[in-house]
């Protein structure tokens, strides 16, 4: 990701690829690892669906670890290991300076420094530090990677011994501040790319200090390979755990991009690729005897090619319609389908029904119970009824069936549980359980699609109690029933969406606009009306915005601007408010990248009106400087004239100004006033539309002279 977006240079080595996979083929020669195993490390091969890889780069999974998470391991463990104990030669009793400690490379290293008995200092932006507190750190070490003075506070806090090895990956005046941390010489071993310095130099100039820039495949593939397996025992072992994960299907690869270009995120980004259904494998569908269920089962029949199916309900062979819905299964083509009676709120159960699966490859979760009743009336019964059939029953799965390669982890939820239903709070709550599973998952690497459904047209069990009085008042909200057929189409459409959380309902806006009751958020972009009183806003905006600016005294002026750059600064970074922007530092420390940059560019392009141009952020490199800019170019600088000095005391607003203020402003003018009339002249100020500038300035010096 990081060569894609321009952040770190081509080299040797551009083209390698990290991520974990299951081994097709070996080479004759090759002898530690099989086919069929689940590997992780580096790929010669680049990456793909299917690559190619020296057999020294690559080790088995960590037992515990989804496909995900032994994805995002290689590249930040080797790292972190090659810098910290080959170049740094890091002991126990030693003390470490990290930068970065959020990032992935952050979290590995901290991880192995702890592990083998380091004291660890850190720094990391001050929106992430909150996560390094949960990661045990307190504030005597930890400081901002923004700004300067953790050197001062670190010696401080270390009684002026500062400390032993420094890893660093930042630069610049960075590369100075973290050098005064090593009083008494030590290591200070460089993972970055962007600000390499001179080590004979660093030496000269801060003695006993050794400089060591370096690239982890510098350390060969036979160290590399015994870099992995002691990285491998160390996760087996317990003594290291999976870093934060954001994981995005490579689907959504272009999203993953922009979410790294922002610097969002903590710990490691991986691309997942989503595994087919295994034709020989079978899927589970629990709630598979009922009405949803049974639709569902016979569409991944027809339409996915499954063959083998593994249906269970309470009643399980003696549900209603049994033998139908089998006979349907085997006639559309289903080699095998086991129908068994299961209660998957109870563990132990679903653990014996899961346990002698024939190669599971899926899971859908169509199981559930209604208890409805308005939020005050909830009982403790009520909700242990939903919470046990939805959420409990759906944990107990993913617990279950996380080891296994699934293809497809599909949760029935409800639209109940993003929009909100009279009469449906613990509903809601359940099905908002598995809307959240599915999010969970998801940041582990493991297929996950909660489709928040609506109301289903054909009657069943989760939906027969309700009267025509009340379909017609879901009608009248504008949330339309599903037939079937719209049904298993939304199905499909949500596992293509390779997101994890869908709401699948039909919607008619002009009934729930004409319902009286408010569009939800989640809905808006869907209303023609407010899509339109949008854009008619944002039109109207850009030049309204830049004519009141204009009109504006000077002052008021630039203050406005810095205030909407550091607002769209704020937006463009994913920040809640303006006051996380700075208006005096560099935008690059701020977190802008080339990307950024250009959004910023727009944003404020789109707000005022002007045509920027696209280096406008980098000519203009702090939120100060660019408003300046922005001034600058609303309203370029005049020869001062009578004309010029009357406009400006028109645009004057008197009534913003404080006391002091109107007391000078007005001293000046009766001063000026009287300079004008001169002495014996008593018909009244003399006409400034006729004064040449030269006299103007005349009368303004000669009163500023005597006053």
């Amino acid at each position: 990701m990081l060569l894609e977006l321009g952040m770190v240079a081509q080299d040797q080595w551009s083209s390698l690829g990290e991520g974990a996979g299951i081994v097709l083929e070996v080479g004759s020669e090759v002898t530690g690892l099989v086919p069929g195993e689940r590997v992780m490390g580096l790929f010669t091969g680049g990456l793909g669906s299917v690559t190619v890889s020296d057999h020294r780069l690559v080790v088995p999974m960590p037992k515990r670890l989804s496909f995900g998470q032994a994805a995002g391991v290689p590249v930040v463990y080797l790292t972190a290991y090659y810098g910290l104990a080959d170049l740094g030669g890091l002991q126990a009793g030693e003390s470490l300076l990290l930068h970065a400690a959020t990032g992935g490379v952050g979290f590995a290293a901290l991880q192995l420094a702890r592990h083998w008995g380091a004291e660890v200092f850190a720094t990391a932006s001050a929106g992430k530090r909150e996560v390094l507190h949960a990661w045990g750190f307190d504030d005597d070490h930890l400081a901002d990677s923004r700004s300067l003075g953790y050197a001062e506070a670190f010696l401080a806090v270390t009684g002026g011994r500062g400390v032993d090895v420094v890893l660093n990956a930042l630069a610049h005046e960075h590369v100075e501040e973290s050098l005064a941390l090593l009083p008494r010489g030590g290591r200070f071993v460089e993972m970055g790319k962007t600000d390499i310095r001179d080590a004979e130099e660093i030496a000269r100039r801060h003695s006993g200090v050794r400089y060591q820039a370096f690239d982890v495949m510098e350390a060969g593939f036979d160290r590399i390979g015994e870099m992995l397996e002691e990285i491998r025992v160390l996760f087996d072992e317990g003594a290291l755990r999976p870093s934060p994960l954001t994981a995005f299907s490579v689907h959504r690869a272009p999203e993953a991009f922009r979410y790294l270009s922002q610097a969002r995120h903590v710990g490691k980004i991986v691309l997942t690729l989503p595994a087919p259904l295994d034709p020989d494998g079978t899927v589970l569908v629990t709630g598979g005897t009922g009405v949803l269920g049974g639709q569902v089962a016979r569409h991944l029949v027809a339409r996915h090619g499954v063959r083998r199916l593994l249906l269970t309900s309470r009643s399980g062979p003696a549900a209603e319609g049994v033998e139908e819905l089998v006979a349907d299964l085997q006639a559309a083509g289903a080699d095998h389908v086991s129908v068994v009676a299961c209660d998957v709120t109870d563990r132990t159960a679903l653990a014996e029904l899961v346990r002698p699966v024939r190669r599971l490859t899926g899971v859908v979760h169509a199981a559930g119970a209604l208890s409805d009743g308005v939020l005050e009336a909830l009982t403790r019964a009520d909700l242990d009824a939903v919470l046990r059939a939805k959420a409990r029953s759906a944990w107990y799965l993913h617990e279950l069936t996380q080891d296994h390669d699934l293809g497809m982890f599909v949760l029935f939820s409800s639209a109940a549980g993003l929009l909100g239903n009279a009469g449906q709070g613990g509903y809601a709550a359940a099905n908002a359980f598995l809307d959240g599973l599915a999010e969970y998952r998801a940041g582990l690497g493991l297929p996950a699609t909660s489709i928040a459904w609506g109301l289903w047209a054909h009657r069943s069990a989760m939906t027969g109690h309700l009267s025509d009085a009340d379909r017609d008042r879901l009608a009248g909200m504008g949330l339309g029933a599903i037939t079937d057929e719209q049904g298993l189409a939304l199905f499909d459409a949500a596992l293509d969406l390779h997101r994890p959380v869908s709401l699948a309902v039909p919607l008619d806006m002009s009934r729930l606009r004409a319902g009286g009751r408010p569009v939800p958020d989640i809905l808006s972009a869907l209303d023609p009306g407010v899509v339109v009183r949008r854009r008619a806003v944002e039109q109207v905006a850009a030049g309204s915005l830049a004519d009141r600016l204009v009109e504006l005294p000077a002052r008021r002026r630039r203050e406005e601007l810095l205030e909407l750059v550091r607002e769209s600064t704020a937006v463009v970074l994913g920040h809640s408010t303006a006051a996380a922007v700075d208006a005096d530092s560099a935008f690059k420390l701020l977190g802008l990248d080339s990307l950024t940059a250009v959004e910023l560019r727009n944003r404020l392009g789109n707000l005022t009106g002007l045509r920027l141009p696209p280096t406008v952020v980098f000519d203009h490199p702090t939120p100060v400087e660019l408003a300046a800019f922005l001034d600058e170019t609303l309203v370029p600088a005049e020869e001062t004239t009578v004309n010029s000095l009357l406009t400006e005391l028109d645009r004057l607003a008197v009534t913003d100004l404080d006391e002091n203020d109107r007391g000078l402003l007005a001293k000046r003018l009766q001063e000026a006033l009287r300079a004008l009339t001169g002495p014996g002249e008593t018909s009244g100020p003399r006409d400034l539309s006729v004064a040449s500038d030269d006299e103007l300035f005349d009368f303004i010096d000669s009163e500023l002279d005597t006053a």
